[in-house]
């Protein structure tokens, strides 16, 4: 089936997300449209998929004109969505979320399980997805969830199937095989569109690319197009991808976490027994899929979660059972993972939002007033320092963009004497230049003698930053590795593997891709 869009335009208010779109998405392709956080990709497809009525322009479906009044009418006609974030019922089975909406009856009116069983299971083998109909779906790893999705949109005769960032929560290796799940779906004939900001897994499995920068389509690709090419036409200027770090030079331990143990109101560890150590002058990364515990551990060494127990000690001083003003002034720095929900206000001004932690106190503060002269005078000079793009340090945080307001937090917590430096997910939603901008100086902040800490479900980033890596799984620390540990083992890591198991499994993987690369004219190997 083929997938047409013809000046598509979708506003919200004075806001035009997608701007005059046209994509033709051709049957058996998959389809890679690519665009950095707010770039109109979700909003677009969100628009084919019948949530949003578009403003302007027509969708075609082979030459056909078509109008969706919601999903229901888009599925009726083939296309399905799987969504970033799973529209399933947790406590389903994998065979009643597949037909919630579509229930097939029999005479009596009866919901037909074993039909929709015996669909789950047909689908499954067809594509090898190793899916049993009757598990709960809250009991299936994050990866076999995506999977019931993708079952859900096939048990409807999709023949185009939009992926809305389908790997945010995956680790390496699900990664690749959802990269093996897609060329097996377009070698049978369906479509897909996938989504994503992600230049390796464009690159390894999309026959077509197209680029959309500011709600326009600003380009097209081929997959031979290299990682810096499509990163400049996502950004449009030139990019430097990489991250120019020196060797850590580690001196003193800074900061040492013994035993660190937390529970949930219902008694569920969220940390369990986490120990480590960072020294003044490296970057500890902290890896694993999003929910095992990184956000507790960080909120929990701010003093954020007093019932915790165990150790925290920063340059000898314990900070467990501090306030978190007191952790702050013992010369730590913070940034948090949801910069507009913890990291700043957005009706306060960038003035106001640099001095939070600090307006109490000089310069910036005399006796019970502020000294707004001097307010304005840091303000202006953080902003040329750290390059956010304003038109006055009066402007309010609501109208800069995402990652003018990462620049502002992180010139906040980086303008004073710091001993230890956290900064959870620090790039997420911004654009490649202003990540380059944030890993420059994370890596100049630990060239200056901090202890850093990133958190960061980005593996890209783990790698580029760590001079350790230290991985979390279900509330504790599987290991700690070398910046340099292979994305593989790593994948495995986070999966919940020990280091050891890890590592075997990896060489035992690498073993039989060398086998068939001898046996085979065309080899195979890892797509990621």
């Amino acid at each position: 089936m083929k997938l047409e869009l013809r000046g598509v335009t979708k506003r919200f208010g004075k806001f035009t997300a997608n701007d005059s779109i046209d994509l033709v998405i051709e049957p058996g392709q998959v389809h890679a449209l690519l665009g950095e956080n707010g770039a109109g990709k979700s909003t677009l497809m969100n628009v084919i998929y019948g949530l949003y009525d578009p403003d302007g322009g027509e969708i075609l479906l082979d030459d056909a004109p078509v109008n969706f009044a919601g999903p229901g009418d888009a599925m009726a006609a083939g296309i399905g969505m799987v969504h970033q974030h799973f529209m399933l019922v947790p406590v389903f089975t994998v065979a009643e979320n597949v037909i919630l909406g579509f229930e097939p009856t029999g005479k009596s009116g009866i919901i037909n399980l074993k039909e929709a069983r015996k669909r789950v299971r047909e689908i499954s083998d067809r594509f090898g997805f190793n899916i049993d109909p009757d598990a709960l779906v809250e009991d299936l790893p994050v990866g076999a969830q995506q999977r019931v999705e993708i079952i859900k949109a096939l048990s409807r005769d999709a023949k185009i199937l939009i992926l809305d960032e389908p790997t945010a929560v995956l680790t390496p290796q699900e990664t690749d095989e959802l990269i093996g799940i897609m060329r097996q779906l377009r070698d049978s004939g369906t479509s897909i569109v996938f989504i994503t900001h992600k230049l390796r897994e464009v690159k390894a499995v999309a026959d077509k690319i197209t680029v959309i920068r500011r709600g326009k389509v600003v380009g097209s690709a081929d997959p031979t197009a290299t990682e810096t090419e499509l990163a400049s036409a996502m950004v449009g200027r030139s990019v430097s991808l990489g991250v120019e770090k020196s060797p850590a030079v580690p001196a003193e331990t800074r900061l040492a976490v013994e035993n660190l143990t937390l529970l949930s109101d219902n008694g569920v560890p969220l940390l369990e027994g986490v120990s480590f150590d960072v020294a003044s002058g490296e970057i500890l990364a902290i890896a694993g899929v999003q929910g095992n515990g990184q956000t507790e551990l960080t909120e929990t060494i701010l003093g954020s979660h007093p019932s915790a127990v165990g150790s925290i000690k920063l340059s000898g001083k314990e900070l467990l059972g501090q306030s978190i003003r007191g952790v702050l002034d013992s010369g730590v720095g913070f940034v948090p993972e949801d910069r507009s929900k913890d990291g700043l206000i957005a009706d306060f001004s960038i003035e106001e939002n640099f001095i939070l932690d600090q307006h109490d106190r000089e310069p910036y503060a005399k006796g019970l007033s502020l000294d707004l002269a001097a307010i304005e005078d840091a303000a202006n000079k953080y902003i040329e320092q750290f390059d956010v793009r304003t038109q006055s340090s009066k402007a309010l945080g609501s109208q800069l963009s995402g990652g003018n307001q990462q620049k502002v937090v992180l010139a906040r917590e980086l303008s004073r004497p710091l001993q230890l430096f956290i900064a959870s997910q620090p790039t997420r939603g911004l654009d490649v230049g202003s990540i380059e901008f944030i890993h420059k100086r994370i890596v100049a902040e630990r060239d200056h003698g901090t202890a850093v800490i990133i958190v960061s479900t980005e593996l890209d980033e783990v790698l580029a930053l760590a001079d350790r890596i230290a991985v979390m799984y279900e509330g504790k620390i599987i290991g700690i590795v070398p910046g340099n540990t292979s994305r593989d083992i790593l994948g495995l890591m986070m999966a919940g593997l020990p280091y050891d198991e890890a590592q075997a499994e990896a060489d035992k993987h690498t073993t039989i891709l060398a086998a068939a690369d001898e046996d085979s004219d065309n080899p195979i190997g890892g797509a990621l």
